[in-house]
């Protein structure tokens, strides 16, 4: 049996849509029975029995990867799905550092899959897929400010393709210094493609993925005298019989586009990944989110965000009072309809925040202390002579609760 997974249901696992969100595109196609979409678990599933997949059982050692994935990157292009400005890739790396996590290699990663190396829990692995030339211009530089590994799946068609793609000489650089890469196939098919393929019957589907799979890795070792043992399913697509043929031609560990966290259980041919998609800042919170173990405190999530205009507290700001004054500064709204500005704020619902004509500011203080580590505030208007709200402008703001729990004069002190 087939099942369609739609752009929409992939974004309500990453934890960017509602549950109530309508289908927009096919974006993943599994099949039931072979190998089982990768769940948002601490334990996914370890791969059923494929002809020509052997492996060690899985063990546990409590720790905890995440896998975050990439696309292109713009220091001018709004943000999409697949783009992300280059200074929010910046902030997501500095806060990768700020939480202390651990960003290891892709060879690190499959030794500690293998058995044969321990790593920290609560570690990182950065993946970029398909090759485009941003990764060079945008990504590599912070990448090698900050020292952290990453791995480029590549596809052989779009290596050295076009102005927009890597080269070869940009590809061997980066490799140099911290970049690993691994296939992305030979042309990036889509599900309708691979579709058609299959339907041509089994011995001409195998063929195709040898030759999308297989000839793939060969030229990737060919022209950058690598071993490549890692694969990226184009669009996340996956079936069954890509298993046994992954295995055939040399790869050992294969990513999809599902969130979770990667243990030693996790199956080697479905790693889960966080797709960072440039719309959704939820998925960057989540994907650095790690829940207490017995051996582990939690981690929460960082809070990556921009603003069209100038709030306070700043998105992703750590603050200790508990009844903070809330504001949005809308002096760049042009033509904005006074009456129409309302603000919502999580556990208050519509509050009565207070518009100052001169400074043109938004403004309101809680007034029943926050008791939740984070607060959502949503601001919304219409423009004059509308009568449709402009899109709802949505920030994220942390409270310190143990600090803001302690005196201000604690016993013994001098002030």
């Amino acid at each position: 049996m087939i099942r369609i997974i739609t752009v929409s249901y992939l974004l309500i696992c990453l934890g960017a849509l509602p549950t109530v969100a309508q289908p927009e595109e096919v974006y993943l196609i599994q099949t039931e029975g072979n190998e089982p979409a990768a769940a948002e678990s601490p334990t996914p599933s370890p791969a059923p029995a494929v002809p020509g997949i052997t492996g060690k059982a899985p063990t546990t050692d409590g720790v905890r990867i995440t896998v975050l994935g990439y696309h292109d990157f713009s220091k001018t292009k709004k943000a999409t799905e697949m783009l992300l400005p280059t200074a929010t890739f910046r902030k997501q790396m500095e806060a990768i550092r700020d939480l202390g996590l651990n960003v290891i290699t892709m060879e690190d990663f499959m030794a500690w899959k293998r058995g044969e190396k321990k790593i920290k829990d609560k570690s990182v692995v950065i993946t970029i897929d398909d090759g485009w030339k941003s990764v060079y211009t945008d990504a590599y530089p912070i990448l090698k400010e900050f020292k952290y590994p990453f791995t480029v799946f590549l596809y052989k068609n779009y290596v050295g393709g076009g102005a927009s793609a890597l080269t070869t000489p940009m590809i061997r650089e980066m490799m140099k210094n911290g970049c690993s890469i691994g296939s992305h196939s030979v042309s990036h098919p889509y599900p309708a493609t691979v579709k058609a393929e299959r339907a041509k019957g089994a011995d001409e589907f195998s063929k195709y993925l040898r030759k999308e799979m297989g000839d793939s890795r060969k030229f990737l070792e060919k022209n950058f005298s690598v071993k490549v043992k890692t694969y990226a399913y184009p669009g996340g697509f996956v079936t069954g019989e890509m298993l046994p043929i992954a295995t055939e031609v040399g790869y050992e560990f294969l990513f999809t586009v599902l969130p979770g966290k990667t243990t030693l259980a996790t199956s080697n041919f479905t790693v889960p990944r966080y797709i960072i998609l440039g719309t959704h800042d939820n998925i960057f919170r989540n994907a650095t989110s790690f829940k207490a173990t017995s051996t582990s405190e939690a981690t929460d999530g960082a809070i990556v965000q921009s603003t069209p205009h100038p709030v306070q507290p700043e998105p992703g700001a750590l603050i200790s009072d508990r009844l903070p004054t809330l504001s949005a500064d809308l002096s760049k709204v042009k033509n904005i309809d006074v009456e129409s500005i309302v603000m919502r704020v999580a556990g208050f619902g519509k509050v009565p925040a207070t518009f100052d004509a001169s400074t043109k500011v938004l403004s309101w203080k809680v007034t029943r202390r926050l008791r939740s580590r984070t607060c959502s505030v949503t601001v919304q208007w219409r423009n004059k002579g509308s009568t449709q709200y402009e899109k709802p402008m949505t920030w994220v703001f942390r409270i310190n609760r143990e600090a803001a729990y302690q005196p201000k004069n604690p016993v013994g002190s001098k002030s």
